[in-house]
Protein backbone atom coordinates (compact mmCIF):
# COMPACT_ATOMS: atom_id res chain seq x y z
CA UNK A 1 0.00 0.00 0.00
CA UNK A 2 1.46 3.67 -1.14
CA UNK A 3 2.01 6.09 1.40
CA UNK A 4 -0.46 8.64 -0.17
CA UNK A 5 -3.01 5.78 0.39
CA UNK A 6 -2.09 4.89 3.97
CA UNK A 7 -2.33 8.79 4.48
CA UNK A 8 -5.63 9.23 2.86
CA UNK A 9 -6.93 5.72 4.34
CA UNK A 10 -5.63 7.91 8.06
CA UNK A 11 -7.14 11.50 7.59
CA UNK A 12 -10.48 9.27 6.71
CA UNK A 13 -10.29 7.34 9.68
CA UNK A 14 -9.74 10.70 12.09
CA UNK A 15 -12.60 12.93 10.36
CA UNK A 16 -14.54 9.97 11.47
CA UNK A 17 -13.67 10.31 14.73
CA UNK A 18 -14.47 13.79 15.15
CA UNK A 19 -17.71 14.62 13.22
CA UNK A 20 -20.75 13.85 15.07
CA UNK A 21 -21.81 10.39 13.35
CA UNK A 22 -25.67 10.51 14.64
CA UNK A 23 -26.19 14.00 13.59
CA UNK A 24 -25.52 13.61 9.96
CA UNK A 25 -27.17 10.41 9.70
CA UNK A 26 -30.20 11.67 11.04
CA UNK A 27 -30.09 14.83 8.99
CA UNK A 28 -29.31 12.25 5.73
CA UNK A 29 -32.07 10.65 6.65
CA UNK A 30 -34.44 13.61 6.29
CA UNK A 31 -32.82 14.38 3.24
CA UNK A 32 -33.34 10.99 1.75
CA UNK A 33 -37.00 11.06 2.71
CA UNK A 34 -38.26 14.48 1.48
CA UNK A 35 -40.62 14.59 -1.08
CA UNK A 36 -39.69 17.61 -2.42
CA UNK A 37 -39.31 16.72 -6.36
CA UNK A 38 -36.69 19.58 -6.84
CA UNK A 39 -34.38 18.27 -3.73
CA UNK A 40 -35.16 14.50 -4.39
CA UNK A 41 -35.09 14.91 -8.22
CA UNK A 42 -31.57 16.45 -7.75
CA UNK A 43 -30.74 14.01 -5.04
CA UNK A 44 -31.55 10.94 -7.05
CA UNK A 45 -30.51 12.27 -10.39
CA UNK A 46 -26.72 12.99 -9.33
CA UNK A 47 -26.26 9.76 -7.00
CA UNK A 48 -27.60 7.64 -10.29
CA UNK A 49 -25.15 9.12 -11.90
CA UNK A 50 -22.08 9.49 -9.72
CA UNK A 51 -22.77 5.45 -8.89
CA UNK A 52 -23.64 4.60 -12.34
CA UNK A 53 -26.62 2.53 -11.01
CA UNK A 54 -28.08 0.15 -12.98
CA UNK A 55 -31.88 1.01 -13.60
CA UNK A 56 -32.49 -1.91 -16.28
CA UNK A 57 -33.30 -4.17 -14.07
CA UNK A 58 -35.16 -2.07 -11.75
CA UNK A 59 -39.30 -2.47 -11.63
CA UNK A 60 -39.31 0.80 -12.14
CA UNK A 61 -36.66 1.99 -14.43
CA UNK A 62 -37.35 5.67 -14.26
CA UNK A 63 -35.33 6.97 -11.35
CA UNK A 64 -37.14 9.92 -10.52
CA UNK A 65 -40.19 8.24 -10.79
CA UNK A 66 -39.96 7.47 -6.91
CA UNK A 67 -41.76 9.62 -4.33
CA UNK A 68 -37.88 10.11 -2.64
CA UNK A 69 -34.60 8.78 -2.47
CA UNK A 70 -35.36 6.40 -0.01
CA UNK A 71 -37.73 4.68 -1.96
CA UNK A 72 -35.89 4.60 -5.22
CA UNK A 73 -33.04 3.30 -3.12
CA UNK A 74 -34.33 0.27 -1.87
CA UNK A 75 -35.98 -0.51 -5.54
CA UNK A 76 -37.30 -3.29 -6.21
CA UNK A 77 -35.77 -5.07 -9.54
CA UNK A 78 -37.87 -6.95 -12.02
CA UNK A 79 -39.49 -10.27 -11.34
CA UNK A 80 -36.30 -13.36 -11.95
CA UNK A 81 -33.49 -10.86 -11.66
CA UNK A 82 -32.35 -12.40 -8.65
CA UNK A 83 -32.89 -16.16 -9.50
CA UNK A 84 -32.69 -17.85 -5.81
CA UNK A 85 -30.31 -20.91 -5.60
CA UNK A 86 -32.09 -24.41 -5.67
CA UNK A 87 -31.40 -27.20 -3.37
CA UNK A 88 -32.64 -28.52 0.26
CA UNK A 89 -29.10 -27.70 1.70
CA UNK A 90 -27.94 -24.85 -1.01
CA UNK A 91 -27.38 -21.70 1.65
CA UNK A 92 -28.37 -18.44 -0.59
CA UNK A 93 -26.37 -14.83 -0.74
CA UNK A 94 -28.69 -12.61 1.48
CA UNK A 95 -27.71 -9.19 -0.41
CA UNK A 96 -25.73 -8.08 -3.46
CA UNK A 97 -22.17 -6.62 -3.10
CA UNK A 98 -18.20 -7.83 -2.28
CA UNK A 99 -16.98 -10.39 0.55
CA UNK A 100 -15.87 -7.99 3.13
CA UNK A 101 -14.60 -12.00 5.00
CA UNK A 102 -15.91 -15.09 5.35
CA UNK A 103 -14.72 -18.36 6.58
CA UNK A 104 -14.53 -20.05 10.17
CA UNK A 105 -15.03 -18.20 13.52
CA UNK A 106 -12.42 -19.14 15.77
CA UNK A 107 -13.53 -20.36 19.08
CA UNK A 108 -15.38 -16.75 19.88
CA UNK A 109 -13.55 -14.49 17.48
CA UNK A 110 -15.07 -13.48 14.21
CA UNK A 111 -11.94 -12.26 11.43
CA UNK A 112 -12.44 -8.38 10.09
CA UNK A 113 -9.30 -7.60 8.74
CA UNK A 114 -5.76 -8.04 8.96
CA UNK A 115 -4.26 -7.33 12.75
CA UNK A 116 -8.41 -7.23 13.66
CA UNK A 117 -11.05 -9.59 14.78
CA UNK A 118 -14.07 -8.96 17.52
CA UNK A 119 -16.21 -11.22 19.31
CA UNK A 120 -19.43 -13.04 18.55
CA UNK A 121 -21.11 -12.01 21.76
CA UNK A 122 -20.16 -8.44 21.30
CA UNK A 123 -22.00 -8.68 17.61
CA UNK A 124 -24.64 -10.09 18.90
CA UNK A 125 -25.18 -7.92 21.94
CA UNK A 126 -23.41 -8.95 24.91
CA UNK A 127 -25.08 -11.90 25.73
CA UNK A 128 -22.76 -14.60 26.08
CA UNK A 129 -25.64 -17.15 26.19
CA UNK A 130 -27.08 -15.75 22.69
CA UNK A 131 -23.64 -16.45 20.78
CA UNK A 132 -22.81 -19.79 22.62
CA UNK A 133 -24.25 -21.91 19.15
CA UNK A 134 -22.14 -19.91 16.88
CA UNK A 135 -19.20 -20.41 19.09
CA UNK A 136 -16.73 -22.32 16.37
CA UNK A 137 -19.38 -21.65 13.59
CA UNK A 138 -18.80 -20.04 10.54
CA UNK A 139 -19.69 -16.22 9.11
CA UNK A 140 -20.11 -14.98 6.04
CA UNK A 141 -19.34 -10.72 5.57
CA UNK A 142 -21.44 -8.81 2.69
CA UNK A 143 -20.41 -5.32 2.29
CA UNK A 144 -23.25 -3.61 0.19
CA UNK A 145 -22.08 -0.62 -1.71
CA UNK A 146 -23.70 2.87 -3.01
CA UNK A 147 -24.83 1.04 -6.15
CA UNK A 148 -25.89 -2.14 -5.19
CA UNK A 149 -29.90 -3.59 -4.58
CA UNK A 150 -30.47 -2.77 -0.58
CA UNK A 151 -32.59 -4.99 0.28
CA UNK A 152 -31.16 -7.85 2.37
CA UNK A 153 -32.98 -11.72 2.09
CA UNK A 154 -33.19 -14.58 3.70
CA UNK A 155 -30.26 -17.03 3.30
CA UNK A 156 -32.00 -20.12 4.60
CA UNK A 157 -35.67 -20.96 5.54
CA UNK A 158 -36.04 -19.99 9.18
CA UNK A 159 -38.62 -19.72 11.62
CA UNK A 160 -37.82 -15.80 13.57
CA UNK A 161 -36.81 -16.24 17.43
CA UNK A 162 -35.48 -12.95 18.34
CA UNK A 163 -34.35 -9.51 17.09
CA UNK A 164 -32.11 -7.39 18.84
CA UNK A 165 -31.26 -4.25 18.61
CA UNK A 166 -27.75 -2.71 19.30
CA UNK A 167 -27.13 0.71 19.78
CA UNK A 168 -23.51 1.91 18.80
CA UNK A 169 -21.05 4.16 16.78
CA UNK A 170 -21.66 4.72 12.90
CA UNK A 171 -18.53 4.55 10.97
CA UNK A 172 -18.20 3.67 7.70
CA UNK A 173 -17.48 -0.05 6.90
CA UNK A 174 -15.80 0.22 3.68
CA UNK A 175 -11.95 -1.80 3.50
CA UNK A 176 -10.29 1.31 4.57
CA UNK A 177 -12.22 1.42 7.95
CA UNK A 178 -12.46 -2.35 8.43
CA UNK A 179 -8.82 -2.48 8.49
CA UNK A 180 -8.55 0.68 10.99
CA UNK A 181 -11.32 0.51 13.13
CA UNK A 182 -11.12 -2.38 16.42
CA UNK A 183 -14.31 -4.01 16.46
CA UNK A 184 -16.15 -2.27 13.64
CA UNK A 185 -18.90 -4.17 13.36
CA UNK A 186 -19.54 -4.83 16.78
CA UNK A 187 -19.12 -1.36 17.58
CA UNK A 188 -21.28 0.25 15.08
CA UNK A 189 -25.30 0.37 15.12
CA UNK A 190 -26.95 -3.14 14.12
CA UNK A 191 -29.95 -5.25 14.33
CA UNK A 192 -29.81 -8.88 15.18
CA UNK A 193 -31.91 -11.10 13.63
CA UNK A 194 -31.80 -15.06 14.68
CA UNK A 195 -33.82 -17.42 13.43
CA UNK A 196 -34.08 -21.30 14.15
CA UNK A 197 -33.67 -23.49 10.63
CA UNK A 198 -33.40 -27.15 9.83
CA UNK A 199 -29.54 -26.43 9.95
CA UNK A 200 -30.11 -24.83 13.73
CA UNK A 201 -29.50 -21.52 14.55
CA UNK A 202 -28.56 -18.82 11.53
CA UNK A 203 -27.99 -15.21 12.62
CA UNK A 204 -28.39 -12.15 9.76
CA UNK A 205 -27.11 -9.04 11.61
CA UNK A 206 -27.84 -5.69 9.59
CA UNK A 207 -24.58 -3.63 10.38
CA UNK A 208 -25.32 0.37 10.28
CA UNK A 209 -22.92 2.61 8.90
CA UNK A 210 -22.03 6.81 8.15
CA UNK A 211 -24.73 8.05 7.06
CA UNK A 212 -26.81 5.56 7.06
CA UNK A 213 -30.63 6.40 7.48
CA UNK A 214 -32.17 3.78 9.01
CA UNK A 215 -32.77 0.19 8.77
CA UNK A 216 -36.38 -1.59 7.88
CA UNK A 217 -37.57 -5.46 8.22
CA UNK A 218 -40.50 -6.93 6.81
CA UNK A 219 -42.20 -8.12 10.00
CA UNK A 220 -41.39 -4.89 12.28
CA UNK A 221 -41.18 -1.67 9.54
CA UNK A 222 -38.70 1.13 10.26
CA UNK A 223 -36.12 0.03 12.82
CA UNK A 224 -36.51 3.76 15.09
CA UNK A 225 -32.92 4.12 17.45
CA UNK A 226 -34.01 2.75 21.17
CA UNK A 227 -31.27 5.38 22.80
CA UNK A 228 -28.64 3.64 24.23
CA UNK A 229 -29.53 0.44 25.45
CA UNK A 230 -29.90 -3.00 23.70
CA UNK A 231 -33.49 -4.00 22.74
CA UNK A 232 -34.76 -7.15 22.63
CA UNK A 233 -37.97 -8.58 21.41
CA UNK A 234 -39.26 -11.76 20.80
CA UNK A 235 -40.87 -13.21 18.24
CA UNK A 236 -40.83 -17.03 19.69
CA UNK A 237 -44.66 -17.51 20.15
CA UNK A 238 -45.54 -16.16 17.08
CA UNK A 239 -44.81 -17.98 13.56
CA UNK A 240 -42.79 -15.67 11.70
CA UNK A 241 -41.31 -17.95 8.79
CA UNK A 242 -39.12 -16.98 6.12
CA UNK A 243 -38.48 -18.83 3.42
CA UNK A 244 -34.93 -19.10 1.83
CA UNK A 245 -34.85 -15.60 -0.72
CA UNK A 246 -37.60 -14.09 1.20
CA UNK A 247 -36.79 -10.40 1.94
CA UNK A 248 -35.71 -9.99 5.10
CA UNK A 249 -35.24 -6.09 5.24
CA UNK A 250 -33.46 -3.50 4.12
CA UNK A 251 -30.69 -0.49 4.16
CA UNK A 252 -31.53 3.14 3.69
CA UNK A 253 -28.13 3.73 2.39
CA UNK A 254 -25.61 1.29 2.24
CA UNK A 255 -24.09 -1.12 4.92
CA UNK A 256 -23.34 -4.49 5.66
CA UNK A 257 -25.01 -7.65 6.71
CA UNK A 258 -23.23 -10.82 8.31
CA UNK A 259 -24.37 -14.03 8.19
CA UNK A 260 -23.44 -16.76 10.96
CA UNK A 261 -24.04 -20.29 11.07
CA UNK A 262 -22.75 -22.70 14.56
CA UNK A 263 -20.30 -25.16 13.56
CA UNK A 264 -20.40 -28.50 11.69
CA UNK A 265 -23.14 -27.06 9.65
CA UNK A 266 -21.94 -25.20 6.46
CA UNK A 267 -19.26 -25.22 3.66
CA UNK A 268 -18.95 -22.19 1.85
CA UNK A 269 -18.51 -22.02 -1.63
CA UNK A 270 -15.07 -22.68 -2.36
CA UNK A 271 -14.92 -19.98 -4.89
CA UNK A 272 -15.49 -16.82 -2.73
CA UNK A 273 -12.55 -15.34 -1.08
CA UNK A 274 -12.21 -11.38 0.19
CA UNK A 275 -13.25 -8.99 -2.02
CA UNK A 276 -15.38 -11.82 -4.21
CA UNK A 277 -18.75 -9.56 -5.91
CA UNK A 278 -21.81 -11.41 -4.75
CA UNK A 279 -25.56 -11.12 -6.21
CA UNK A 280 -28.49 -11.86 -4.10
CA UNK A 281 -29.93 -15.13 -4.32
CA UNK A 282 -27.20 -17.08 -6.21
CA UNK A 283 -25.30 -20.17 -4.14
CA UNK A 284 -22.78 -19.08 -1.13
CA UNK A 285 -22.59 -22.49 0.48
CA UNK A 286 -23.95 -26.24 1.35
CA UNK A 287 -25.17 -27.62 4.21
CA UNK A 288 -23.52 -30.10 5.53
Amino acid sequence: MSSEHTMSDTLFIVLQHLIPQHLLSRGTGWLAATRIKTIKNTFISRFAKAYNVNMAEAAEENPLAYENFNAFFTRALKPGARPIATGAKTVACPADGAISQIGGITQDRIFQAKGHDYGVAALLGGDDERARPFLGGHFATVYLSPKDYHRVHMPFTGRLREMIYVPGDLYSVNAATAGNVDNLFARNERLVCLFDTAAGPMAVVLVGAMIVAGIATVWAGDIKPHGRHVTVSSYQHENITLQKGDELGRFYLGSTAIVLFGPQVVDWSKNLAAGSSVRMGEAFGQLR
